[in-house]
């Protein structure tokens, strides 16, 4: 295979109309960034075999590869255009403009007002939106503020939220929540339910803020046995200790069923969610948990996750559990459906929810540096970096995550008719599983007229997400000089 030997001199000094500015308000070429991603995407792209672009020997000469790189004024432009299959393949590869902000959000921080909520059409409107608070995040602007999981509002500083105007209006950083009330007018039927404006808001500013994504966690005495109960919100490696904890309060209190809320949960840490796995179980210590397959060229970095019985020497708090119960929404993905696909083959999980996201690819944050993509060098001109879908997971079975989700065994979708307090028993999906562990029996309830508009305001930093280290890659990468 011909390894093309691109002069690196040659290509920055290409004549480029379009520049960026750097970290210290200089201005550099674009095509500096674009040879960072063609040349990343060329080493660790996932679907590298299908994407004629990024062949190896796709090029002839440095005058070919530079005008390449110079018919793409944006780098974005570059990046999309490499992508493979992204409606229904790779839906979730990304190029970071900044770097530095994207792992402090990746370590849980970023600026929130500590609410996250589920956006409606209004009963037969295809335009009128309303909202539902669907979580309040502990120590935030909202929780002292008091609001509420449930709350309805129908309107931004007095404006009626639609379709057209969502992004405008909850996307800044300071903003007032006009409150409704939901009327279902006494009737089953979703289509003469109605919204109605009320005159209460409540004025919130987004600040710098640190999730600590152990949410809630409880025990519960159902028929005399202990259940604990955890409200997991994202894999945070730097929470991996309160995580610990959480399954120490269990361990403490003999807990028999373990119920764990995953609707909120986008992802994380691939690591993380292998000690969750070995925090649920404990009866499998080192045996195969997930497994993580590369592209062609990057096979001798395949690696095997292991169940474990520590976190960097301090033991880990397992349940030795043959059973879990895991309720899901559309918004459980990645990580949170990899716990629940490596867990399958070893003990019984029981899907309480609605369908996954349908995530089985990892990702890696990718930077512009002379030797392996990561840290070490990184390029001081600019604050690009990407993070390219660049594993696939499975499970000790090798069976990946289907593409269209995780179908649950009791399907309940969150409307914003049910919506009820987390951690009480009368919760729904949480009531589901209760029953259940009681023995009272299995029963579903289905609400697609109320399926959430999809939006990309108010997502977690790491949405549907799932990260590995690539520290430790060896990366066959083209020769430069």
């Amino acid at each position: 295979m011909r390894l093309l030997k691109i002069s690196i001199i040659f290509i920055l000094t290409l004549s480029l109309t379009s520049c960026f500015e750097d970290r210290d308000d200089n201005v550099i070429a674009a095509s500096e960034i674009n040879d960072f991603v063609w040349k990343g995407m060329n080493a660790v792209y996932l679907y590298k075999d299908e994407i004629p672009d990024l062949a190896n020997d796709r090029f002839s000469t440095n005058e070919e590869y530079g005008a390449y790189l110079n018919s793409f004024s944006d780098p974005q432009d570059l990046f999309n255009s490499l992508i493979y299959m992204p409606e229904t393949v790779d839906r979730f590869s990304r190029l970071i403009p900044n770097y530095i902000e994207f792992e402090q959000q990746l370590a849980g921080t970023s600026k929130s007002n500590g609410l996250e909520f589920n956006l409606y059409l209004e009963p037969g409107s295809d335009t009128e939106v309303f909202g539902v608070i669907r979580l309040v995040l502990n120590n935030s602007v909202a929780s002292s503020l008091g609001l509420q999981r449930g709350q309805i509002f129908d309107a931004v500083n007095g404006t009626q939220l639609n379709t057209s105007n969502l992004n405008s209006l909850l996307g800044q950083d300071t903003y007032t929540l006009n409150f409704a009330n939901y009327n279902d007018n006494g009737t089953t039927a979703v289509e003469d339910d109605t919204i109605t404006s009320t005159t209460n808001s409540q004025s919130l500013t987004k600040e710098v803020y640190t999730e600590n994504p152990v949410h809630l966690t409880s025990i519960i005495n159902v028929g005399g046995e202990n259940v604990g109960y955890l409200v997991y919100n994202g894999f945070t490696s730097n929470f991996n200790s309160q995580l610990n904890d959480a399954f120490a309060t269990f361990q403490a209190n003999t807990v028999q069923h373990l119920v764990l809320d995953l609707r909120y949960n986008p992802g994380g840490s691939v690591l993380t969610a292998s000690y969750l796995g070995s925090m649920i179980t404990g009866q499998f210590t080192g045996d195969v948990y997930s497994k993580l397959f590369y592209n062609n060229n990057l096979q001798s970095n395949n690696r095997d996750f292991q169940f474990v019985n520590n976190i960097d020497g301090s033991p880990i708090n397992s349940l030795n559990l043959n059973k879990v119960y895991i309720l899901t929404t559309s918004r459980s993905a990645s990580a949170s459906e990899l716990v629940i696909n490596s867990l399958n083959p070893y003990i019984e999980v029981v899907l309480i929810g609605d369908i996954t996201t349908g995530k089985t690819q990892a990702s890696s944050t990718i930077y512009d540096s002379p030797e392996l993509f990561n840290k070490d060098g990184v390029n001081p001109n600019h604050t690009y970096a990407m993070q390219p879908l660049i594993a696939n997971s499975v499970n000790v079975n090798e069976a990946l995550v289907p593409s269209t989700g995780l179908i649950p065994d009791i399907t309940l979708i969150e409307s914003p008719r049910n919506f009820g307090t987390l951690g009480d028993i009368n919760e729904p999906l949480l009531a589901a599983a209760l029953a259940d562990i009681e023995g009272l029996g299995r029963f579903s309830r289905q609400e697609i007229e109320f399926r959430a508009i999809k939006s990309d305001i108010n997502l977690k930093p790491f949405e549907e997400g799932m990260y590995i280290d690539n520290s430790d890659l060896i990366i066959n990468r083209l020769q430069l000089k």
